[in-house]
């Protein structure tokens, strides 16, 4: 590894729950070589023990070596204080290469950071590109891209983006999908937990639901319009939805209540392992999630994302993902094809297989090249 810094040290900055699944892969392959030091610093940006530790402790990631407690803010103010104390530590540390997973702020922060200290930055899915600029995502994605050495993509649709931008191909290695690696692990154990029978749904087909984007839960109308979907889709059904915080608080706000006779049940925040347990069960996934998106499409399971645009079109050319409009006709009339079709056979997609973390360090480490 090159970069002016301590020679086999790599710094890995992640700050909320997609980031987590995404790191757990790259620290085993770290741990498996001596000579690599892997430091691991947690930004805060999801502070909730259920956002954050748990993942940790699931996945089997290590302690973090550094906590920056940066917690919740307006975009400005999380990036702002998560550069301001990052830092230092980066000094401190003097890595080879920073490691950034995704697209939050923690990623585009700490990307900044590595490249004003002159200090090299690895980008663990690059060039997706929803093309919505109304998404901070997409902005952090470009951001982010624009300032790595790295540029580590998921699927060839991304590298496609990354060279339509000019990115030099030397910069590109098709590693695969990260979060795959997290799901081909974890899923034995996932299967064991049983989660759908805790939850009473064992008994037959199941409707599970995340949501969380802005665009979805905070305006209210849209919010109560999609509430209002998912309680007409659990007359048929049961909804298993876990409850994002913020989508909880909007929730409370409207004083919206299930209607009689639905089964819709609103969870508390749940762990990585029971959410892909019940997913891995589920007749359908409705979501507005980047990875359920591709964890589903690795699955089998039909899906059906709340949004107008996706950075992941794969998972709907290749995959078992669909996008719809955030509107009951249209929820309906998806989720209703997509109950009545058989269950899609899962295709596989070129390097999501996982063995994406031990590629990924041997770009980093190796000098390897997975050019396309």
């Amino acid at each position: 590894m090159g970069g002016g810094g301590t020679p086999g040290t790599l710094l890995s900055v992640v700050g909320a729950r997609p980031n987590f699944m995404k790191l757990a892969p790259v620290a085993r392959a770290a741990a498996r070589r001596p000579a690599v030091r892997h430091v691991i610093v947690h930004t805060g940006q999801h502070y909730d023990a259920e956002m954050s530790d748990t993942f940790f402790q699931e996945l089997g990631i290590p302690r973090p070596d550094h906590n920056l407690e940066v917690g919740s803010g307006s975009h400005a103010t999380q990036t702002a204080l998560i550069m301001q104390r990052f830092e230092p530590v980066c000094l401190e540390v003097a890595p080879a290469a920073v490691v950034v997973y995704g697209d939050v702020n923690s990623t585009v922060a700490a990307a900044l950071v590595a490249a004003k200290l002159g200090v090299k930055v690895a980008h663990v899915e690059a060039g997706l590109r929803s093309r919505d600029w109304t998404m901070p995502e997409e902005i952090n994605r470009v951001v982010t891209d624009r300032l790595a050495d790295w540029l580590l993509a998921p699927s060839r649709d991304a590298v496609d983006n990354l060279r339509a931008e000019g990115v030099p191909a030397e910069r590109v290695h098709l590693v695969g999908n990260v979060m795959i690696d997290s799901l081909v692990a974890s899923l034995p154990r996932a299967r064991a937990s049983r989660a759908a029978a805790r939850h009473g749904v064992d008994k037959g087909p199941f409707v599970l639901v995340t949501l969380h984007r802005p665009n979805n839960v905070d305006a209210p109308a849209t919010l109560r319009v999609l509430l209002d979907t998912l309680g007409e889709l659990a007359r048929r059904m049961p909804v298993v939805f876990p409850v994002h915080p913020r989508t909880r608080g909007r929730i409370a706000e409207m004083g919206w209540t299930a209607p009689p006779g639905a089964a819709l049940k609103l969870l508390d925040p749940i762990p990585y392992l029971e959410t892909l347990s019940l997913e891995d069960r589920a007749a359908l996934v409705v979501t507005d999630s980047g990875g359920l998106q591709e964890e589903t499409t690795f699955l089998g399971v039909p899906c059906l994302t709340v949004r107008p645009s996706t950075e992941r079109p794969i998972t709907c050319t290749e995959g078992t993902n669909r996008l719809v409009k955030a509107e009951r006709d249209a929820i309906l009339e998806a989720a209703g094809e997509a109950l009545r079709a058989r269950r899609p056979v899962a295709r596989p997609i070129e390097r999501w297989d996982g063995h994406t973390a031990d590629r990924i360090l041997e770009v980093l480490v190796d000098g390897a090249g997975y050019r396309v």
